[in-house]
């Protein structure tokens, strides 16, 4: 297939990749990643080191150039988690910066230090389209984590796709503080602007200030997950600098979990200034994103199919459902050039993921309006709750507990229930804990902004919710 990074065909002394103080142009990124991919023939798989550094994000390139897999490694993957992974994915040797300590669990493989400067020649490579580009970990909810095989093909559709969405051009630069060991922070937000020939700007870590400052030394998009949107929609109050940088950014984008309505008006409100979400998971990378074109679209939807993607949404007997009433809920369900191509070593269960018919099956459930916007409610093992006879959705209960004043954070569960099958647990971290809301005052207020069977039967308080690392509410380990 054609190069997956063609700025690098002809370097330039355009900035591709900035990390804090460090900066690498086109120019001195082909020569460094050159001269590593030049290194790595033959190597098989390569484990990549991912901490939020230049190197991960030459390591990756460099690896992808010489068309060898890349293994991204998180480093606080605990050692029991890395050993599985490292024994699945057998890596020929890691890529880390020359001053990473790494844990004894790597220290069998060979070590490569990934260089910032060179000048090597790009190697001819002739990669194709099904050749494997990734093998991203999945998290384990109900085993070990799988490894999902990524081809290249569907690396250049997604960011292509999003090319057309969000009319991302050459002219961007990409402000964001995600992790690099999963596909937002590193193939949406490292490798997308590098397709486009634009820059990276990466924070290093999340921070009010430095989101400012980046956005006003020329970032024109800012990626983000909720945690990172939350903070700054509590900020926009009190911080004219940060409000007048993100009205000034021509895209504002959220991911790896849904946008809170309320922080979605906070920042409106201050900024005049939509954030617009996208949807995808690991094994499908993007499957819909709100467009650029189209910001007047409601708060909270995650936006149509990107181009090339085909999606639909089936009931419990896998029958499609032609409803697009914004209120009918199914299990979304697509097809297309983004498709991951099987779980490693695990037959099993890349057949049980995909239908007969070849939809993969993504485990999420929607509603969809009449635009075809989705509006994901949830998983379908952790956030469909079926009470009294009515499927409810998750995620439209935390909104409604969210716009309560006294409400910081909330999640919801379903626990069952002898009468109602199920019954909704609202799981509350209270602005104030000395003085939270009272669980019949929470429930009036979900009945009477949604409907009554949609209250809280159960309330409990919280310190703070559990997160994974990109933010997202591990709901499994919330339990009475």
């Amino acid at each position: 297939m054609a190069t997956l990074f063609p700025a690098l065909e002809t370097p330039s002394d355009r900035p591709a990749l900035r990390f804090g103080d460090r900066v690498l142009s086109y120019r001195t990124l082909a020569g460094a990643a050159g001269a590593l991919a030049g290194r790595l023939g033959g190597a098989g798989r390569v484990a990549l080191w991912a901490t939020p550094t230049l190197e991960t994000a030459v390591g990756a390139v460099a690896a992808l150039l010489a068309g060898v897999p890349v293994v991204p490694l998180n480093p606080r993957t605990g050692d029991r988690e890395l050993a599985h992974i490292l024994a699945d994915s057998a890596p020929g040797l890691v890529l880390a910066a020359a001053d990473a300590e790494l844990p004894a669990a790597l220290a069998g493989l060979p070590r490569a230090d990934v260089p910032t400067e060179g000048d090597a020649p790009l190697p001819a490579v002739a990669a194709g389209d099904e050749d494997p580009a990734f093998v991203i970990y999945t998290s384990g909810t109900t085993g070990p984590p799988k490894g999902a095989v990524l081809p290249r093909r569907a690396v250049a559709a997604t960011l292509d796709a999003l090319e057309d969405a969000w009319h991302w051009t050459a002219a961007d630069t990409v402000v964001h503080a995600l992790p690099l060991f999963h596909v937002h922070g590193l193939v949406l937000g490292t490798l997308g602007p590098l397709r486009r020939g634009g820059s990276v700007h990466h924070l290093g870590r999340f921070e009010a200030a430095a989101v400012t400052a980046a956005l006003g030394a020329g970032g024109t998009m800012l990626f983000g997950v909720p945690t990172m949107y939350h903070r700054l929609a509590e900020a926009v109050a009190t911080d004219p600098a940060l409000v007048e940088a993100l009205a000034g950014a021509r895209l504002l984008v959220s991911g790896s979990a849904g946008l809170p309505l309320h922080d979605h008006e906070r920042i409106a409100a201050a900024t005049g200034r939509r954030v617009i979400e996208r949807y995808g998971m690991t094994e499908t990378l993007m499957n819909t994103s709100v467009r650029a074109d189209d910001l007047a679209s409601r708060p909270g939807t995650v936006g149509p199919p990107v181009r090339g993607v085909e999606l639909r949404l089936v009931d419990e007997s896998g029958t499609a459902l032609d409803a697009y009433d914004g209120e009918t809920i199914g299990e979304i369900q697509v097809r297309g050039p983004n498709l991951f191509t099987h779980y490693l070593n695990r037959p099993e269960a890349t057949a049980e993921a995909r239908t007969d018919d070849g939809w993969f099956r993504t485990g999420d459930m929607a509603t969809r309006d009449a635009a075809g916007h989705l509006r994901i409610v949830g998983r379908k093992a952790t956030d469909l709750i079926k009470s009294g006879g009515f499927k409810i959705g998750a995620g439209e209960i935390e909104n409604a507990l969210l716009d309560h004043p006294g409400v910081r954070e909330a999640a919801v569960t379903g626990e069952p229930d002898a009468d109602l099958g199920e019954r909704v647990v609202a799981w509350i971290v209270p602005v104030d804990p000395q003085d939270p809301p009272g669980s019949q005052e929470l429930a009036d207020h979900v009945a009477g902004r949604l409907a009554p069977h949609k209250r809280p039967r159960t309330v409990r308080y919280l310190d703070a919710l559990p997160r994974n690392d990109l933010g997202k509410i591990m709901k499994r380990a919330l339990h009475g």
